[in-house]
Parts: structure tokens; C-alpha cells; sequence
């Protein structure tokens, strides 16, 4: 006989959640027992925002039955949620960076009194901080401390709320190396069996099939299944996600020909954080740039894309010696960076698609200071299509899409500019299952095309999926080159822990 398993903290019986045109709930059944970590995944636009803001009293209006405790919860506000033991750790850290960890931690809820002791709100900070084991000072700014701390600090705010019973953690190792990663689910698992719920919302499989107990998987709003960890695939959780298989194996061997045309060359390439690094792109070519975090590689790609200035070395394109003092240097023999803060660098997220797509190449679209818009259109209207950017409209603002389209919005900016070499830089963090089988899909393209990639990964599965050679830096030095027929996870990171090419660490 089975096990009798404990009433569920929190239950949801038929949940529909609809907008204006727009069904983003459609009878979501998700229940979540006590001292459970229930993984909660899906594409982006699947209804796993939607559902969490139901969760936690943002949207206190909807359709069908949501019990927590064994009564129907009446959440208004986060507040509300806050105060019946529900917090949640969003994705982007939500605090303040100019104040210390203790004011982070306690904002808000300071004091009863006129006056507010920072010596009383170090004193409960610390005994949170010993409590989780995150090993920072309550007085320290919260911009002096690493991402991985900082989230940290952040989970320890929502649990600070008395008799914190459920924490949803949304992409919480987003922005965390492997080794963060690993030591945040390890807390998970304490947090599991000291007896609070966790929501565990993530777009990396692994570390869901490593931690979580039992998986609900959302698609086009609705839930379309809840699978015992234990007793399910990687694969089966990503064929229910997409509903469709999705293969990312290792590429086998490079097709590009040996005797292809070198289209990019740097040579001992300096900097402040980079030493004498020197490599060869050719026509067609996908080259990986793989290393732990801090290996240099992003400081490498922002010299070859004019952002920074080399102290030393040279950059040859198509065998002609180039100076860069400014990214629109590199966009005219056609180099163009994809930033791996695409919000930030690539987007300009309060403008529209059309724009946005556009922004490269207004003085081949302008006539003197005048903007043809219906060829601005026309022309975001061609990328829509061949990029398959999920768009009501071209005069969307590209604030409203979802990760991966923001990244095609990018991408179609550049190939409306005709750039011949593409730097992706962390091309698909943040970017669900299916949509970053389309970006892979999208790059597989561009080098058939003719195009060629500089790529930037911290996921080594990316790495050996789509390049045709690995570079491998440590310490903002190149420690070696691999063909990816010879390429592996074990060969990658033997590297990547070798003081300097030729020299083991």
C-alpha cells in the first residue's frame, strides 16, 4: 500500500486567469505539499508568471479554486501572500543596491518606533545570515557583494517573514557560475527538509531533474502534466514542454573546409584583462570561446567588436589590418555583437520592434533627416516572418515580447545591416527549451549562409552542440584549441583550468 502522503499546503482546482484578447490560465490544476520542491516549468508564455502572480495576491481576480492551508485563500496584495507565509525571489534581484544587506533585508518592516537602529537591524540581519550560512556582513552595501550573494540576501528576506511556509524561486541561478548554482541547491535541500515548500521555476533541465521532487509542466497556458522527478527524462519534460522532441547532442565533426577563407584573425591580442590572445574565424565557421566565469572571454569579444581598446596585437579582417576606436569601426567591415545583456546593449526596450530591427541601418533607410517608415515596416515585417518573432505587430514594443524574441529582434537588427561575422554572447540565457532550439536553429542558418560566429557560452552543452572548434580560456589567456571532434566536457575543462596554453595549472 502507498505511502499516505500529508494534505497539500497549497491547492489549485481549475485556475483561469484571462486578459483582453488573451487567455493566460486555462484550468491549471497544481497542488504543493508541505516540505515538497515542485518544479514548475514551461516556454516562455506558458502561464508560469501568470500563475506565480496569482500565487502570490498580484492577481487576486480569477476563475476557480485556490485553497492554501486547507481554506480558500483571499491574497489582494504580496503583502497579503507575505503575511500567510508565501515570499517569492524574483528572477532580477528586486533590491537596492546603495543600501546594506540589514536594510535590504528588513525594508519596511524596520521598526515599530520613530527610530530605526542600524545596530538592532544588524543584529537580526546576523542571526539570518548565520542561520543560511551566506557568510557576508549585515553592513555591507549591497553593491559590493558577488550576484550569487546578493541572491542570497534575497532569499533570506523572504524567508525573514514570520513563519515563512512556501519561497518561489524564479530562475534563481540565472546569473550564477556552476559552482553557485550547485551550493544554492544544496540550500534548497535544507530549506526542504527543515519543512517549506518550494516553487522551483527554471529553464535549466538538469538542475530541475537534480532538485526537484515532482515536476508540472505548463504550455500555451494550461498544465499538461505533474511527473515524479524521480520516474521521468529530461526528455520527457522537454517533448511535454514544446510538444515536440527537441535534440541538442554533441556535433560530431566540423563541415567547414579546411582551405575556407579566414575572415577573421586577431594576434596576441591585450588588454587589461586579456593576454595575448590569438585566434582564426573562417567562412562558415562556428568558433567556441569556453571558460569558467572570469576567463576573459566577453572582455576578448568586446575589443573585437570595438567596445574596448586592444593595449596590444592586432585584428585583420579578410586579411586587412583594422583599428577599432568604436563599435561602429567594427559594423563597417561587418563584425556585429550580440551583448549577453540584450536588454541593456542590444535593445532599446521602450521602442518597437520595427524600430528596434531598424536601428542599425537608418542612414540606408532615411533620406537625409527623413525616416521612410513604410520601408522601416516593410523591412521589420521580412524579419518577423523569416525569424518567426512572435509579434501581434511590428509597432509592438519589444519591452512586451518574451526572451527569445528579444534576442531575434536583435538578431534581425544586424541582418537587416548584412554583418558577415556575428559575436553571440551568452546567446540563449534566460531563453526557454523551445526557443533556444530556434536560436540554435537560426545560427545553424546563418553559417550555411556563409556567415560566420564567434560564441560565447557558459552552458558547455551549447559549446559542443553548435561549434566546429573550441577555444578555451583561463584568466584572460587562451589555454587551448580544440577540434570538436576532439572536444568533450572533460577535455573543455581540463583546459579551462590550465594556467596557460602549453603549461598545466
Amino acid at each position: 500500500m502507498p505511502p499516505q502522503l500529508p494534505p497539500p499546503r497549497l491547492r489549485l482546482r481549475d485556475v483561469s486567469k484571462s486578459f483582453p484578447g488573451v487567455q493566460a490560465l486555462s484550468k491549471i490544476t497544481f497542488d504543493l505539499l508541505p516540505g515538497e520542491v515542485h518544479a514548475l516549468v514551461g516556454e516562455n508564455g506558458a502561464g508560469k508568471s501568470t500563475l506565480v502572480k496569482v500565487l502570490t495576491g498580484i492577481y487576486p481576480d480569477f476563475e476557480g479554486r485556490y485553497d492554501y492551508d486547507g481554506a480558500p485563500a483571499h491574497f489582494r496584495s504580496v503583502r497579503d501572500a507575505q503575511h500567510a507565509g508565501i515570499s517569492i525571489v524574483h528572477q532580477e534581484l528586486n533590491m537596492m543596491a546603495d543600501l546594506t544587506v540589514a536594510q535590504n533585508i528588513f525594508i519596511g518592516r524596520e521598526s515599530s518606533s520613530p527610530l530605526v537602529s542600524d545596530r538592532h537591524l544588524n543584529r537580526r540581519a546576523q542571526a539570518l545570515i548565520d542561520e543560511y550560512d551566506i557568510g557576508v556582513s549585515p553592513s555591507a552595501l549591497l553593491r559590493d557583494l558577488s550576484v550569487s550573494k546578493a541572491q542570497l540576501v534575497e532569499i533570506a528576506r523572504a524567508l525573514s517573514f514570520p513563519a515563512t511556509k512556501v519561497l518561489i524561486l524564479d530562475e534563481p541561478t540565472a546569473a550564477l557560475t556552476d559552482s553557485e548554482s550547485a551550493d544554492l541547491l544544496q540550500r534548497v535541500d535544507r530549506l526542504r527538509a527543515q519543512g517549506v515548500s518550494v516553487i522551483y521555476i527554471s529553464h535549466r533541465m538538469h538542475e530541475v531533474m537534480t532538485v526537484a521532487d515532482r515536476i508540472t509542466v505548463l504550455r500555451d497556458g494550461a498544465s499538461v502534466g505533474t511527473l515524479p522527478a524521480s520516474e521521468s527524462s529530461q526528455e520527457e519534460i522537454i517533448e511535454l514542454m514544446v510538444g515536440r522532441q527537441v535534440v541538442n547532442a554533441p556535433k560530431k565533426r566540423s563541415t567547414v573546409p579546411q582551405d575556407a577563407t579566414v575572415v577573421l584573425e586577431t594576434r596576441n591580442l591585450s588588454s587589461r584583462d586579456v593576454h595575448g590572445v590569438s585566434f582564426t574565424l573562417r567562412a562558415g565557421e562556428v568558433l567556441g570561446f569556453a571558460g569558467l566565469v572570469g576567463a576573459g572571454r566577453t572582455e576578448t569579444m568586446r575589443i573585437v567588436a570595438g567596445a574596448d581598446r586592444a593595449s596590444s596585437g592586432s585584428i585583420r579582417v579578410h586579411n586587412r589590418r583594422v583599428t577599432f576606436r568604436h563599435p561602429r569601426d567594427a559594423i563597417k567591415v561587418g563584425i556585429a555583437y550580440l551583448s549577453e545583456d540584450r536588454k541593456r546593449y542590444g535593445l532599446v526596450t521602450g521602442l518597437s520592434v520595427a524600430e528596434n530591427t531598424s536601428l542599425a541601418s537608418y542612414d540606408a533607410l532615411c533620406t537625409g533627416p527623413v525616416v521612410h517608415e513604410r520601408t522601416v515596416q516593410a523591412c521589420a515585417r521580412r524579419y518577423i516572418d523569416t525569424l518567426r518573432i512572435k509579434t501581434p505587430s511590428p509597432r509592438q514594443l519589444v519591452r512586451n515580447l518574451s526572451g527569445g524574441n528579444q534576442q531575434k529582434v536583435v538578431l534581425a537588427k544586424w541582418l537587416l545591416r548584412d554583418v558577415e561575422i556575428l559575436i553571440f554572447d551568452e546567446p540563449t540565457r534566460g531563453i526557454d527549451i523551445g526557443a533556444r532550439a530556434e536560436i540554435y536553429q537560426l545560427m545553424r542558418d546563418l553559417v550555411e549562409e556563409g556567415r560566420s560566429i564567434l560564441l560565447v557560452s557558459s552552458d558547455l552543452d551549447e559549446i559542443l552542440h553548435l561549434s566546429d572548434r573550441v577555444v578555451v580560456m583561463r584568466e584572460g589567456r587562451k589555454t587551448g584549441e580544440l577540434d570538436i571532434s576532439e572536444a568533450t566536457p572533460v577535455s573543455v575543462m581540463e583546459l579551462a583550468t590550465r594556467q596557460r596554453e602549453g603549461h598545466p595549472a
